[in-house]
């Protein structure tokens, strides 16, 4: 059997974040696979079956959600349990995929699967689109790239995210600690849900942190200053977005000194 994949990235699944490459991809699509998260994660799923009714018309796709295997708690394991329970989950996924493949989608049929943010940045869909082969379908995969959360988190607060000539990092949260010298430059953290970045402050009291929550999304929050001085209130907001929505999906960036390129007035 001989499936053909669209890995699509979607930015925040606004309409307005699509490229052209994009729209054009969703057309050729035989059957979308998303991943129903349960209850608390919902309408990350509904997001998705919106924009496809918008981009291509109520009539004009087909979509089937399939149940995600549980993923354990991430928070309390070290580095070596975290990574086999990963690649545990995506083992799972993958082989759940397969089935609906093999079921749903005839020969030569398109798959579509739709990302969020960028497929080539912390995400595992091209992985598990990977271990789908190993379940007796052959695949040919094709990747369209889409807005990431760095991208929008630079352009909401209006950043040049580097000085001339000078470096970006980019790590998680769980690596945060490890890894933080101020001559890395500026410094994006991803998936911090416990803003690791408080244990900072001891040896770098002067940091300043640009934060955005649920970015491109009706709710999207922003917040930047001194990291002693905006931190609670980053934590209150992360607080009533979680209350509010039941997740929250949020990046920032750590700067040790000025601005390399000062922002313009907005």
């Amino acid at each position: 059997m001989s499936v053909e994949v669209l890995v699509i990235g979607i930015g925040s699944g606004d309409p307005g974040h699509l490229t052209g490459e994009a729209v054009a991809a969703m057309r050729r699509v035989d059957l979308f696979l998303v991943a129903d998260k349960g209850e608390v994660k919902g309408d990350l799923a509904t997001l998705r079956t919106e924009l496809c009714r918008t981009v291509l018309g109520p009539d004009g796709y087909r979509l089937v959600e399939v149940p995600d295997p549980p993923r354990g708690p991430d928070a309390q394991r070290d580095t070596a349990a975290y990574t086999a329970g990963v690649r545990d989950w995506h083992a799972a996924r993958a082989e759940r995929y397969a089935e609906v493949v093999r079921r749903e989608v005839g020969p030569d049929g398109v798959v579509g699967f739709l990302v969020w943010g960028d497929p080539a940045f912390y995400d595992s869909t091209l992985r598990i689109v990977a271990a789908v082969a190993e379940h007796g379908v052959e695949l040919r995969t094709t990747v369209i790239p889409g807005i990431s959360s760095l991208q929008l988190l630079a352009a909401r607060h209006r950043l040049v995210l580097n000085g001339v000539g000078g470096s970006v990092h980019v790590t998680t949260g769980r690596r945060l600690l490890a890894e933080y010298r101020v001559d890395l430059g500026d410094v994006v953290v991803m998936l911090d849900g416990t803003l690791t970045c408080a244990r900072l402050l001891g040896e770098h009291p002067d940091l300043e942190i640009f934060w955005g929550a649920q970015l491109g999304l009706a709710d999207e929050a922003l917040v930047a200053g001194r990291l002693a001085d905006v931190l609670d209130e980053i934590r209150r907001v992360r607080l009533r977005l979680r209350a509010e929505r039941g997740w929250v999906m949020d990046t920032y960036l750590l700067r040790s000194g000025p601005d390399p390129a000062p922002r313009p007035p907005g």
